[in-house]
């Protein structure tokens, strides 16, 4: 205790062992890929399935839209509460205690269909699903600000977009073979006429998984972070400064894409279930399409990331991801929802996630990375509220004779994710320093990435380190590339 006191030798120990910190970093990045895979099961089995489920309990589309609102403005509020402990507790505690209670808060939902089963109270299974729903996304809440702390110092920014790319390409890959077994399992069970059996094994699946990412929580490397006194600014001072500098306008921007997305997000699956009558298998092929498209191209917008900046990547993903929504009118076709809306959903979502989650990595310090994070999902949570909302009372009230209702809230939704776009993404600016200057063409792009044949043949595994982009057959190119650029990026600088 007395030598932690001593001034004198206060950083020596960090000097001393950059070496051993620098493997045990490298072992922590290792074990969160593995910890986010098991994550991922419980993603794919259990919360990608939490809508079907109350539908199969009754709800309505009322019900769905509270379910995705609800759940997006308690979350947010959680993560400030996450941001705050920090200054009290060590982080890797705090992961740890509130991953464990989310892991079984997943019996919460066992729960709601053992009341469905028994007749318990039928009228107030779905209510109390929607609040085991927001339980889950709380405790999860809690534990985003010391992860996203974590990431930040065990993730150096020159790797960041490489190393997050390949984490979510294998825990996506993981994701959806998980997700296609539960999908295969519940129309198994819905055929034997025990469907809610068949939910309640895949949340008791979801609970074990993610007590098995809590396992290797406990194997990570944290390094300690001292939050000075004035690192604090309040929920209110964040909202008055964000019209005002470059990360606040940002924010804004992200939250109200999130708005304009949840009027239709949470009825799709309504769309394909209920109006399209599709089975689980289709159902989850539908939607586990996207989610295997954004596995597949992940890595180049990763590697673009890094070379060109994370704006850049906004900017190329953002401009389509207000056609998505836009093209499920034409046809209800599953090949073609999977290879038309799907696809163009994958890459765009792929990039845009990554990027936006990397932006904040790089305009924020240290210090307060925690706190602005929670206040970013702060905003995020008010615009997936009133977006679910608004969805959801369009829904409910609004009777039209010409066109399906679900397909009118995609329409809204595609006009306001482009009117967003065209009116706030220009007010964001590039904070990364070290990027190579932006060609006006996107298409010119295409001169430093692959044929897409390499694509489509999958020479870009979900489970391989294998880049789309040139390597070892092309260094001498792109080494005169780089500098041709060198004069212009000096002259940035």
């Amino acid at each position: 205790m007395g030598e932690d006191n001593n001034p004198n030798i206060k950083e020596k120990p960090v000097e001393l062992d950059n070496a051993e910190i620098e493997k045990k970093l490298e072992k922590t990045r290792k074990f969160s890929i593995k910890e986010g895979s098991f994550a991922s099961i419980a993603g794919g089995v259990g919360e990608n399935y939490v809508t079907p489920y109350a539908l199969s309990l009754g709800a309505n589309t009322a019900h769905i839209g509270y379910l995705t609102s609800f759940a997006g403005l308690f979350g947010p509020i959680s993560q400030i509460i996450g941001s705050r402990l920090m200054e009290k507790y060590d982080r890797k505690k705090l992961i740890i205690l509130f991953v464990a209670l989310q892991s079984l808060s997943w019996l919460l939902f066992v729960l709601s269909g053992v009341f469905f089963l028994n007749k318990f109270s039928p009228e107030l299974v779905v209510p109390f699903l929607i609040l085991s729903y927001i339980v889950y996304i709380i405790f999860g809440s809690l534990a985003a600000p010391p992860w996203f702390s974590m990431m930040g110092d065990i993730v150096p920014d020159k790797i960041r977009g490489d190393y997050f790319s390949k984490r979510n390409r294998i825990n996506g890959a993981i994701a959806l073979i998980a997700t296609l077994a539960a999908a295969f399992w519940l129309d198994y069970t819905k055929k034997e006429d025990i469907i809610i059996i068949g939910f309640i094994l895949l949340f008791v699946i979801a609970s074990i998984s993610r007590f098995i990412s809590t396992y290797y929580f406990t194997k990570h490397y944290m390094p300690k972070i001292k939050l000075e006194k004035d690192y604090y600014f309040s929920p209110l001072q964040f909202i008055k400064k964000a019209p005002f500098n470059n990360f606040g306008r940002f924010a804004i921007f992200i939250a109200l894409i999130n708005l304009s997305v949840n009027i239709a997000g949470p009825f799709f699956a309504v769309y394909m279930l209920k109006d399209l009558g599709f089975n689980y298998v289709w159902f989850t092929a539908i939607n586990m399409s996207a989610g295997l498209f954004a596995v597949i191209f992940i890595h180049p917008w990763g590697k673009f990331a890094d070379k060109y900046g994370n704006r850049e990547v906004l900017r190329l993903s953002g401009l389509l991801i207000p056609i998505v929504p836009i093209l499920w009118i034409f046809s209800s076709n599953p090949y073609y929802l999977i290879f038309v809306p799907q696809l163009l959903s994958g890459i765009a979502w792929a990039g845009f996630n990554l990027s936006a989650s990397n932006y904040i990595y790089d305009a924020v310090t240290v210090q307060r990375r925690a706190i602005v994070v929670s206040y970013y999902s702060l905003l995020n949570g008010i615009g997936v509220f009133i977006g679910a909302i608004l969805g959801g009372l369009i829904a409910y009230y609004v009777h039209l004779s010409s066109i399906n209702i679900f397909l009118f809230i995609f329409i809204v939704s595609g006009i306001l994710r482009a009117a967003v776009f065209l009116l706030m993404f220009p007010l964001v600016k590039e904070v990364r320093k070290e990027t190579v200057p932006i060609h006006r063409n996107p298409l010119l792009y295409l001169k430093e990435v692959k044929p897409i044949h390499d694509v489509l043949s999958l020479r870009s595994t979900p489970l391989a380190g294998i880049s789309i982009f040139k390597k070892k057959d092309s260094l001498k190119e792109e080494a005169m590339i780089n500098k041709e650029n060198l004069p212009n990026k000096e002259n940035n600088s």
